[in-house]
C-alpha cells in the first residue's frame, strides 16, 4: 500500500519506518510552531531531515500547495477574514434551499438516514463491508454497507485495529474486511468528477446530529464557518457546544467537511483526526478556489 508504513515489533522493541506522509505532517507541524518566524525552506527541510527539492515536491504533492502558500494560510489574519466571509456563504446556501454547499456536493451525495427502528437496532442484521485505503491525507478506514458508505476515517494505528470505531458506532453489525468491495466508493471519494452518479452515504446518527451533518454540507469548498455559524443555520442559535460535540461525531470524514468547522476568534479550534489533517485539508481547498 502507497502512503504510510506502520509500526513493526522486532524483539528490540518498535521499529517505525519514517516515510514522506510522516515528514510532511512533521513539516507542517514545524511550520505551526514557527509561522512567526517566517521560516525559510531551507529552515524546514532541515528540520524534517529532508533536502529542500524533495521537501518542496512531496510537501506540494501531499498537502496540494508549496510550503511558503502553506505559511502564508496559516495566518490569523486569513482565517478570520475567512470566517466572515464563510458566514454569509452559509446563510445563503440555507436561504436558497440548497442541499448542499455548491454543485459538488449538490450532484455528489445524497443521505440516507437510518429509521429510528433501525437506530434502536444498533445494526442488527447489517453487513458492513470495509478496507483500509491510500489517500491524500494518509491511510483511510473505508467501510460500506449495500445502502452506502456509512464511514469513512483516518486511524493512524496499525491495521488490526482499524475497525474498533466501527464496530463502536455499529455494535450489533457484522464487520467483513473487503478491500476490494470498499476500493470503488474511496477511489470516487477522493477522485470524483461531475458526472459520476450520487454517491449515497447511510448515516447513524440523532436527528440533531443529522441536522448538523447536513449543515457542513452546506459550506462550500475553500470556505469555513464557526460553530455558532452552524447552529445559527439549524435554527438553535447558543447551541454551540453541542454543535462541536455532533460535529465531532462525523463519521465520514472529509466529505462531510467538518474541517470547514473553526473557532468564532478564527483559530482552528480540534480536529478528530489531527490538526496537521484539518490545515492541509483547508489549505488544499483554499488554493483550488482562488
Amino acid at each position: 500500500m502507497a502512503g504510510r508504513h506502520f509500526a513493526l515489533h522486532t524483539q528490540q522493541g518498535p521499529f517505525v519506518h519514517r516515510t514522506d506522509y510522516d515528514r510532511i505532517a512533521d513539516a507542517i507541524t514545524y511550520l505551526e510552531k514557527h509561522r512567526a518566524g517566517q521560516p525559510s525552506l531551507s529552515d524546514v527541510a532541515h528540520a524534517v531531515h529532508l533536502s529542500p527539492s524533495h521537501l518542496q515536491r512531496v510537501f506540494t504533492r501531499w498537502a496540494g500547495v508549496s510550503p511558503k502558500r502553506f505559511l502564508q494560510y496559516l495566518t490569523l489574519k486569513d482565517a478570520k477574514a475567512r470566517l466572515r466571509d464563510g458566514a454569509s456563504v452559509l446563510d445563503a446556501a440555507y436561504d436558497a434551499g440548497l442541499s448542499g454547499g455548491g454543485r459538488l456536493h449538490d450532484l455528489f451525495v445524497t443521505i440516507d438516514a437510518v429509521s429510528p427502528g433501525e437506530f434502536k437496532r444498533r445494526g442488527a442484521g447489517l453487513e458492513v463491508r470495509w478496507g483500509l485505503h491510500p489517500s491524500p491525507f494518509g491511510p483511510a478506514v473505508v467501510a460500506t454497507t449495500s445502502r452506502g458508505l456509512c464511514g469513512l476515517e483516518f486511524p493512524d494505528a496499525i491495521p488490526a485495529r482499524a475497525a474498533e470505531s466501527l464496530q463502536r458506532r455499529w455494535p450489533e453489525a457484522t464487520l467483513v474486511h473487503d478491500p476490494a468491495a470498499t476500493e470503488p466508493a474511496a477511489a470516487r471519494v477522493f477522485a470524483h468528477g461531475p458526472d459520476d452518479a450520487p454517491l449515497r452515504l447511510m448515516l447513524r446518527g440523532t436527528n440533531f446530529q443529522l441536522k448538523v451533518w447536513e449543515a457542513l454540507l452546506r459550506i462550500p469548498e475553500g470556505r469555513v464557518v464557526s460553530y455558532a455559524d452552524v447552529a445559527a443555520a439549524i435554527g438553535r442559535p447558543g447551541a454551540s457546544r453541542a454543535v462541536g460535540n455532533a460535529v465531532g461525531a462525523n463519521p465520514i470524514a472529509y466529505l462531510i467537511p467538518c474541517h470547514r468547522v473553526i473557532r468564532e476568534s478564527g483559530a482552528l479550534g480540534g480536529y478528530r483526526w489531527g490538526l496537521t489533517r484539518k490545515r492541509a485539508m483547508l489549505a488544499r481547498e483554499h488554493d483550488s478556489a482562488a
